[in-house]
């Protein structure tokens, strides 16, 4: 009867030390989200389709109310991709975690920047850049992407306001 206090403390004991770990900077889905962002720099696109399943779900800056698909972001990507004559995503090893939630879901945090060069300016970018991916049995199932496009947009604007305006007194004359 005196063991029973000492067996049930052990028993507590070991049962207490058997959590699962909720935080990490080293897991396969980590090494999938460095190998997809290595593919979008090398413009190897397509490749990126490996680590989503087929009905993932794709916010980039946009409400839950507007999904994107996996195809809408694909195209959406070289076409921006064509006006920047480089461009590149700076991954700190200290900017990407993996977490498993209360809820026991896998969600990978990215911290980068991205930087890039517009083509008909020469005028570079580096846009700090927040995503966060859900992982289902390996597979991305929903991924978060904010940053900032105002400056892009902003040389954009003024890019074409000046093509106009060149266009409009070559008319002149």
């Amino acid at each position: 009867m005196k063991k029973l206090p000492l067996i049930l403390a052990l028993v507590i004991l070991a049962f207490a030390c058997q959590q699962t770990e909720r935080y990490t900077q080293n897991s396969p889905e980590i090494e999938s989200i460095k190998a997809m962002f290595k593919a979008y720099e090398s413009g190897d696109l397509e490749s990126q389709r490996q680590y989503y399943a087929p009905n993932a779900q794709i916010f980039i800056n946009t409400p839950e109310s507007k999904p994107a698909t996996l195809d809408d972001i694909m195209n959406s990507q070289k076409e921006e991709m064509g006006m920047f004559s480089n461009y590149s995503i700076s991954l700190n090893e200290d900017g990407i975690e993996m977490v498993t939630t209360d809820k026991g879901e896998t969600w990978v945090n990215v911290w980068a920047e991205w930087t890039g060069t517009l083509t008909e300016t020469n005028q570079k970018f580096v846009v700090p850049v927040h995503e966060t991916f859900q992982f289902v049995d390996g597979k991305i199932v929903k991924e978060y992407g904010y940053w900032d496009n105002g400056p892009i947009i902003q040389a954009l604007m003024e890019l074409e306001q000046s093509k106009k305006a060149a266009t409009d007194s070559t008319a002149i004359n």
